[in-house]
């Protein structure tokens, strides 16, 4: 069944890569494109503390490909997978496409590969982190655009 009435429109999105970068999922969401998901495989509390903003917890463990199927999540929706290292979230992919998830991405580096390139964060020590010297300054980031157009 095809859920896209723009089909002849609109072309479908290719399906994403088995690994990606955060500079891909970055561009993905600065865009606005829709239908997909970031899964956090960490633990609950780790979660908590600080993420990607708009992932969904879904802690690592034996029922976690139950857990997302009766999360009513498409097979064939794009995942970003992300975990504590790059084997967890390599195992957290396996899982899920096993269970029949068609288009599941493991996002290299996870959140601090996230967090080095100045992807938006959520949770409680993130929070409490403070901005970057120019993040609000816009005086400061055009004086340091300016400076590394020199270079």
């Amino acid at each position: 069944m095809n859920n896209n009435p723009l089909g002849g429109i609109i072309p479908p999105q290719p399906p994403v890569d088995p690994k990606s970068n955060v500079h891909e999922l970055k561009s993905r969401l600065e865009w606005g494109e829709p239908a997909f998901t970031i899964l956090d495989v960490r633990d609950r509390q780790v979660f908590n503390d600080g993420h990607i903003m708009g992932a969904v917890a879904m802690p690592m463990d034996q029922e976690l490909a139950d857990r997302v199927k009766h999360s009513k999540l498409e097979f064939s929706r794009d995942i970003y997978v992300y975990g504590e290292t790059d084997e967890q979230t390599a195992q957290a992919a396996q899982s899920l496409r096993s269970a029949g998830f068609e288009h599941v991405s493991e996002l290299k580096g996870g959140l601090p590969a996230w967090k080095a390139i100045g992807g938006p964060t959520e949770g409680v020590i993130e929070s409490r982190t403070p901005a970057g010297a120019d993040d609000y300054n816009v005086a400061a980031r055009l004086k340091n655009h300016a400076e590394n157009q020199q270079k």
